[in-house]
């Protein structure tokens, strides 16, 4: 069968519950049209690079999915009908990637660098900041 990544966006007001059951509802799909889901992630809440239907945010959402066409055709079909997708893309995809997906290597870089930098991220102590008051003074 073939092999395709399926990424849904979710609107900003759903909660992580909701946000599953979107997931499960998507796999349940596959799963009676023949298909199997490899491999679920949830990127969470993200910013958009631009407004979509007023949401600034989406839960982010990613299905690497081994089913027929006609099941693929089927998610599609219902993602549309959902008003709480506010966009998907399904690629077909030549093989699914071991281990966890770019998004997910990014943000444990990211929090990684955060924690070895401390808690005020990239801001540093602030001292040049403090000097400055001083002299207001």
């Amino acid at each position: 069968m073939p092999l395709y990544e399926h990424v849904f966006l979710a609107r900003q007001d759903l909660s992580q519950a909701q946000v599953d059951a979107l997931a499960e509802n998507a796999t349940k799909i596959i799963t009676d049209n023949g298909g199997k889901i490899a491999k679920t992630e949830t990127w969470g809440l993200r910013s958009l690079a631009y407004r979509i239907a007023k949401n600034r945010k989406a839960h982010y959402v990613m299905l690497d999915i081994d089913a027929p066409a006609a099941a693929i055709a089927e998610l599609e079909r219902q993602s549309n009908i959902n008003e709480d997708v506010i966009r998907f893309l399904t690629l077909k995809v030549d093989e699914h990637e071991t281990g966890p997906s770019a998004m997910m290597r990014r943000s444990d870089k990211e929090r990684s660098s955060r924690a070895d930098r401390g808690d005020r991220g990239d801001r540093g102590d602030r001292t040049e900041f403090r000097a400055r008051e001083e002299e207001v003074e």
